[in-house]
C-alpha cells in the first residue's frame, strides 16, 4: 500500500513539473506577451524571435537555453533572459543565432543572456558554423554588472570571438539598440548591417554621454545609420526596413561557406547582363580625366544579378562587391573614378583591406579592377594617417593565399599601382591591361611639373611645352609597352575580359602556399 502511495505522489509530483515546464514555457512566447510585444512594435518591426522565424528556414529553428531564470527574475518578466539562442538553417545550411529581446530590461545582458552569447560563440567555433547577432540590447545589464563578485569574472566572449575570426563568417545585424556591448561585438563581425532611422551604436548612449562628458545628442545624431555606415564605415550596409536587413545576411551567406575548412558555395552559372556586357568596350573616355561608373565594368563581367556590393556608401572612390563568375563567388575590388578620380585615401583603405581579409579567410579569388591616379597626397591625408592605413592596405594582400588577377583599365600610376595589385607586386595569377591603360610612376602632369620645372618656366608658352613633355611622356606609358617589359601577361580587350578571367581562376589552386618564415604571428598595421 505504501509502495502504490508512493508511486502516486511521484506521478503527481511529476505532473506538477510538467506543468510548471509548460507553463514557463508558454511564458516566453510572444502570443502571450501582448504587452512588451506592443511596446516592442511601437519603437521596431518585430520581436527579437520574429527576427529568429523570418531568417531562418521554416521550423527549422532549435532553441538553446529558453527555460533560463534570472536569479530574481521570473520567466514571465525575464523570458530567456533577454536573449534567445540556438540554431537554426538558412537556404540549407545550419547556422547559430544570437537575437536579443529588447523588451527585457532594454536588451541589457544578464548574466544567464551572457552565458547564452558565450555558449552560441563556443558552439559556432566548435561545429565550424556561421554566426548571426540580432542586436537590440544596450550593453551589460547594470543591476548585474554593479557587483564586484559576478562582474570580476569578466566574460570570455572577446576572447572567443578573437578566435574564431576567419574561421566562421560572423555576422551582426544592428536592430534597433546597439550602444555599448553590441557594438564591440558588430566591431569583431565580418559583415555589419543597420536599419536607417532604427538601430543605432557606439561606445556609449546619449545618458552615458551625457554624464561622463556633459554633451548632448541625439541618440540616432551621435550613432545612427547615416553616422556609423555613411562616414564612419563601423557598418556595411544602411538598409531601410528589418526585413531588407535578414536578406542582406541570407545575401552575404550565399557567397560563403560555412567555414574556412571548405570550399564556396557555387552556383549554376549566368552570362552577364546582355546590355552591360555589349558597352564594357565603350566604357573608358577616350580623356583621362573623364569620369564613368566602375560599377559598370563589374556588371558587363560578372554572372547577371549575382553582384553584391559591401560599404557602398562609405569610402565611395573604391567598390568592394561580392559577386559570381561563371558560378563561382569572387571578390571584386576597383577604384571609382567618378570619387575623387579613385584616389585611395585612409577610408578606402580600411574598406579594401577588411574586403581582402574577408574574402581570403573564406576563398574568394581577388579581382582587382585598376584606374588609380595614387594615394591621396597632403596635410590631411597625413593627419588620417594614410601611411599606415595604405600599409594595411598591402599587408593583407600580401598575406593572402586565394587567386588574384589585377586588370589595369586605365590609370595605373605610382605605389596605388602597387596597392591594387597592379603588376608583379603581389605575384598575382593573372596581370593584364587594356588597351586603354597608362602605367607610370606618378600623374604625367605631376611629373612635368616636378622634373621639367625648369624647362617649362624657361618656355616661351609654358603651357604648350608642359603638354609637349607630357606627350612624350605618354608615349612611354602604353599597354604595349608594359607587355613588352613583361610587366604584365597581356593586353586584352574588355569583351575578352570575362573569358580571360574565368579561364584563370579554372587553373588557378584555391589557395597558395605563402612560404611564409617560422613565426608566431604578423603585426598588423593600425
Amino acid at each position: 500500500m505504501a509502495g502504490k502511495q508512493q508511486m502516486e505522489e511521484t506521478r503527481s509530483a511529476q505532473m506538477q513539473a510538467r506543468a510548471e515546464i509548460a507553463t514557463a514555457r508558454a511564458a516566453l512566447m510572444d502570443e502571450n506577451r501582448p504587452d512588451a510585444v506592443a511596446r516592442q512594435l511601437r519603437r521596431a518591426e518585430m520581436t527579437a524571435r520574429e527576427r529568429i522565424a523570418t531568417l531562418c528556414d521554416d521550423g527549422t529553428f532549435v532553441e538553446s537555453g529558453a527555460l533560463v531564470r534570472d536569479r530574481d527574475g521570473d520567466h514571465a518578466r525575464t523570458p530567456a533572459d533577454g536573449v534567445v539562442t540556438g540554431t537554426g538553417q538558412i537556404d540549407g545550411r545550419w547556422v547559430v543565432i544570437a537575437s536579443q529581446d529588447f523588451t527585457v530590461h532594454g536588451g541589457s545582458s544578464g548574466v544567464l543572456g551572457s552565458a547564452k552569447m558565450q555558449r552560441a560563440t563556443k558552439l559556432a567555433k566548435r561545429d565550424g558554423l556561421p554566426l548571426i547577432f540580432l542586436l537590440d540590447g544596450s550593453g551589460h545589464r547594470i543591476q548585474d554588472g554593479q557587483d564586484s563578485r559576478h562582474f570580476a569574472h569578466a566574460s570570455g566572449m572577446f576572447h572567443d570571438m578573437a578566435r574564431i575570426s576567419g574561421w566562421v563568417p560572423v555576422i551582426s545585424a544592428m536592430m534597433g539598440a546597439g550602444f555599448a556591448g553590441p557594438t564591440n561585438y558588430a566591431g569583431l563581425s565580418d559583415f555589419v548591417i543597420m536599419v536607417r532611422g532604427q538601430s543605432y551604436m557606439g561606445m556609449a548612449g546619449p545618458e552615458l554621454v551625457k554624464a561622463g562628458t556633459g554633451e548632448e545628442i541625439d541618440k540616432q545624431d551621435l550613432g545612427g545609420a547615416h553616422v556609423q555606415v555613411d562616414q564612419h564605415g563601423l557598418a556595411d550596409l544602411g538598409v531601410a526596413n528589418e526585413a531588407e536587413a535578414l536578406q542582406a545576411i541570407r545575401t552575404y551567406l550565399s557567397f560563403l561557406p560555412s567555414n574556412a575548412g571548405l570550399q564556396p558555395p557555387v552556383q549554376p552559372a549566368r552570362a552577364p547582363d546582355a546590355k552591360a556586357a555589349t558597352r564594357l568596350p565603350h566604357l573608358i573616355p577616350d580623356e583621362s580625366r573623364k569620369f564613368y561608373d566602375v560599377r559598370k565594368v563589374i556588371a558587363g563581367l560578372a554572372d547577371q544579378d549575382s553582384i553584391f556590393e559591401l560599404m557602398p556608401t562609405f569610402a565611395a572612390n573604391a567598390v568592394t562587391a561580392m559577386a559570381r563568375l561563371d558560378g563561382r563567388p569572387v571578390g571584386f575590388i576597383a577604384n571609382q573614378a567618378m570619387r575623387m578620380a579613385g584616389t585611395l585615401n585612409s577610408p578606402a583603405c580600411e574598406k579594401i583591406a577588411h574586403f581582402v581579409a574577408v574574402c581570403d579567410a573564406f576563398g574568394l579569388p581577388l579581382i582587382y579592377l585598376v584606374d588609380v591616379p595614387g594615394f591621396l597626397i597632403g596635410s590631411g591625408a597625413e593627419r588620417s594617417l594614410l601611411g599606415r592605413r595604405s600599409a594595411k592596405l598591402v599587408f593583407e594582400l600580401g598575406h593572402a593565399t586565394v587567386p588574384r588577377i589585377s586588370v589595369v583599365l586605365r590609370k595605373g600610376y605610382g605605389l596605388g599601382y602597387y596597392g591594387m595589385c597592379g603588376g608583379r607586386s603581389f605575384d598575382a595569377d593573372a596581370s593584364l591591361a587594356w588597351p586603354s591603360a597608362e602605367i607610370c610612376a606618378m600623374s604625367l602632369y605631376g611629373a612635368a611639373n616636378v622634373a621639367y620645372r625648369k624647362q617649362i618656366l624657361a618656355a616661351d608658352d609654358p603651357d604648350a611645352k608642359r603638354d609637349e613633355l607630357v606627350q612624350q611622356m605618354r608615349d612611354n606609358i602604353s599597354p604595349l609597352r608594359a607587355a613588352e617589359g613583361y610587366g604584365v601577361d597581356d593586353v586584352i580587350e574588355p569583351d575578352e575580359t570575362r573569358d580571360y578571367l574565368i579561364r584563370v581562376l579554372d587553373r588557378a589552386p584555391a589557395r597558395r602556399d605563402n612560404q611564409m618564415p617560422p613565426k608566431f604571428r604578423a603585426i598588423s598595421p593600425f
